[in-house]
């Protein structure tokens, strides 16, 4: 009987990591994605059905006495806000729920633990967000349109108004996901944070006929921005300078991005 030598098995090198672990991020994407795909009734087809019975009802309570809005039909100068208010609900709904669920769950560590930087899983989580931000933004347009003529005057101000405005959310949907450690806290930032100053922000309404110190305290809200330079891409008026809501939103995002990132990388409620 011949007996073969025992050959030792070849070793495998491990995987060189660049300074951007690309395969990790997009890991960290793809997850997020189809966390909320899985379940596309609840999370895209909802918030359309939702936004229409909103368009259905402000236009028949104020159809007739707002006929018009800075010369803008009130249909169409309604529907850009809608849109935007889906996106921003929702692209913070994805990415706060994701990191509250997984702690709870205690899977949080999965991805605390892989080889992602602090940076990564902020771009990670909050590209998740963006994404289902713009994908239900895509879907209420689509079906506003059978119901109201949508037409953009300016792309390239709607693609970056939609993009940074729910990436923006997104974010803060990452900090708020964090600091919460029960989906009731989690609820709380949406019922007295995003909710007020999503309805406050002019989506409904031309913060133009708003008096003294209102109007100022509408000026005031980040919200207001976006929305704003959302709807100017439909319809060619902003309340007001573009200029100022592009400042607002690259702003924005850098202090949210900067605030994710510290508390990943200092694990605040992250670790046990």
């Amino acid at each position: 009987m011949i007996i073969s030598p025992q050959t030792t098995p070849p070793r495998l090198a491990p995987r060189a990591i660049g300074p951007v672990n690309w395969v990790g991020l997009a890991a960290l994407v793809r997850k997020e994605v189809r966390r909320f795909l899985t379940v596309w009734v609840q999370t895209v087809g909802a918030p359309v059905v939702t936004t229409l019975l909103f368009l259905a009802v402000f236009t028949l309570a104020l159809g007739r006495a707002l006929q018009v809005i800075n010369g803008v039909p009130f249909t169409q100068f309604l529907a850009p806000g809608l849109i935007m208010m889906s996106m921003i609900q929702n692209s913070f709904a994805n990415s706060s729920s994701s990191i509250v669920s997984s702690k709870m769950q205690g899977n949080i560590v999965d991805v605390v633990m892989a080889p992602l930087s602090p940076l990564e899983m902020t771009i990670g989580y909050g590209m998740g967000g963006m994404v289902r931000g713009l994908m239900v933004g895509a879907m209420v347009a689509t079906a506003m349109s059978l119901f109201v003529p949508i037409h953009i005057v300016h792309p390239f101000h709607a693609l970056f108004f939609a993009a940074m405005g729910s990436l923006m959310l997104s974010l803060l949907g990452v900090v708020g996901g964090i600091w919460a450690d029960k989906h009731e806290q989690n609820a709380a930032v949406t019922n007295f944070i995003i909710t007020p100053l999503a309805f406050l922000s002019g989506t409904f309404y031309s913060i133009e006929r708003l008096p003294g110190v209102w109007n100022t305290a509408a000026r005031l809200d980040p919200f207001f921005y976006m929305i704003d330079g959302f709807r100017y891409a439909f319809t060619g008026h902003a309340d007001a300078p573009i200029a100022v809501g592009y400042a607002i939103m690259l702003a924005g995002n850098l202090g949210l991005g900067g605030l994710a990132w510290f508390m990943f990388r200092s694990g605040y409620r992250l670790r046990a």
